[in-house]
């Protein structure tokens, strides 16, 4: 099929929108506290509204795909998202912020469906592994960018040119909490995604039958192996992980350094997501010359040391070292995702399902940090990561895949 390189660019963007509108809930929560004068464990219900929804959605989404149309489905799912903006933007208090965050968590659950197998398809398969790296490295991109946004649209006002942005907003967002200002541009961002799409012209997606999302029947077989049950745990704790490091980056250093969040806070977030992005580039010259199993490994032990050292470090070795944890995770979720459907021979869509439906490990992660850092100190409560990195490392022994990752030493097969 000739490849489409429109709807190419499209997806890609659609991944950058994705990106930058959900990882921005770590650089937020500081301000969510004072604004909303919440504990650790109500503000840590906000990114667990949020993943739920993947939980919720995402095997639905699957079943949904195969009787509508990716344009429809895309559609819909930027209109959610749009919805769910335009509700916490218009009504700006923490009882709307629960319900919204789950609605555009469930747009966001079903565009992440829709787009992979459009990405195959309108890009040509023979380029669908170095289509997905580009996608991976964009959703970095875009998370790197959005806390600049937010440090941008509601910067330290007594600095001179500072807060101009907001001027657009005046009379609509709270004058305590200008930092709403960004769900209304997160609001017309989706309504712009909802327009393009509408004149966006889509190719015809033919899913293989390993590629559907296959009955429910079909995931209850799947859920009864238990290699399927252990790698959906491993998804759970590398998302839980990832956003559970995230989410109280800028918390952690105000709290036990007094690092401004709109500052070295927003910036501290930041780079955890520019450096995952250059991580996950070392991480493919790695995969090309070691075994996944032995990069993850090494790259989980390494993460669990910049971990240790950004909560017992000083001021400044805390700063560096929960970027540098980022650095160390890139390379989790490809290695755990590709192991996990090398590991059995039939119903990779419906096995993908389940492993996307893991995301919630995003929302159960940080809520359970949350609830023990209320109890005994966020810096107690951040240890709980040490068990989901822990877990992620066993995953290296363990994982016993039908097909390895080819290196470049691996021998030339013969043909007879």
């Amino acid at each position: 099929m000739k490849r489409n390189y429109y709807i190419v660019a499209l997806i890609m963007l659609t991944f950058f929108v994705i990106s930058f509108i959900t990882n921005i809930l770590g650089s937020l929560t500081p301000d969510i506290i004072s604004g909303f004068n919440l504990n650790l464990t109500l503000v840590a219900l906000l990114p667990f509204a949020f993943f739920i929804a993947y939980g919720v959605m995402s095997i639905p989404a699957g079943m949904l795909i195969e009787k509508y149309n990716e344009k429809k489905m895309m559609t819909a799912a930027f209109i959610v998202a749009f919805t769910g903006s335009l509700l916490f933007a218009w009504y700006p208090n923490y009882s709307a912020a629960l319900p919204s965050l789950f609605i555009i968590g469930g747009g966001f659950a079903i565009l992440q469906v829709v787009i992979n197998p459009l990405l195959r398809t309108a890009g040509g398969e023979e380029h669908y592994a170095f289509n997905s790296v580009l996608a991976q490295l964009i959703f970095g991109g875009a998370s790197f960018l959005s806390p600049h946004v937010y440090k941008y649209m509601v910067g330290d006002s007594s600095k001179p040119g500072a807060g101009k942005s907001l001027s657009f907003f005046h009379g609509i967002v709270p004058e305590n909490l200008p930092w709403v200002s960004l769900y209304w541009l997160f609001a017309a961002i989706c309504l712009l995604m909802v327009i393009v799409i509408a004149v966006s012209k889509f190719p015809k997606v033919e899913l293989k039958a390993e590629e559907k999302a296959g009955a429910i029947e079909t995931h209850v077989m799947l859920f009864k192996k238990r290699v399927v049950v252990l790698f959906f745990i491993a998804m759970i704790c590398y998302v839980g992980t990832e956003q559970g490091t995230a989410n109280w980056i800028s918390q952690f250093l105000s709290t036990y350094h007094g690092y401004d969040p709109k500052n070295e806070g927003a910036d501290a977030v930041a780079n955890f997501w520019g450096l995952m992005t250059a991580g996950g580039i070392l991480g493919l010259i790695l995969l090309k010359i070691m075994d996944s199993r032995k990069v993850l490994i090494m790259f989980t032990i390494l993460a669990l040391v910049c971990l240790t050292a950004a909560l017992f470090g000083s001021a400044k070795v805390s700063l560096f070292a929960f970027p540098a944890v980022g650095f160390f995770a890139s390379v989790m979720y490809p290695i755990i995702f590709s192991l996990a459907l090398n590991s059995i021979n039939e119903h990779h869509g419906s096995f993908s399902g389940i492993l996307c439906t893991g995301i919630i490990g995003g929302a159960i992660v940080p809520l359970i940090i949350g609830w023990l850092g209320d109890h005994l100190g966020l810096r107690s409560g951040m240890l709980f990561l040490y068990l989901t990195m822990g877990y992620i490392l066993s995953i290296g022994f363990w994982a016993k895949p039908i097909i390895k990752n080819k290196t470049i030493f691996d021998k030339k097969e013969v043909a007879v």
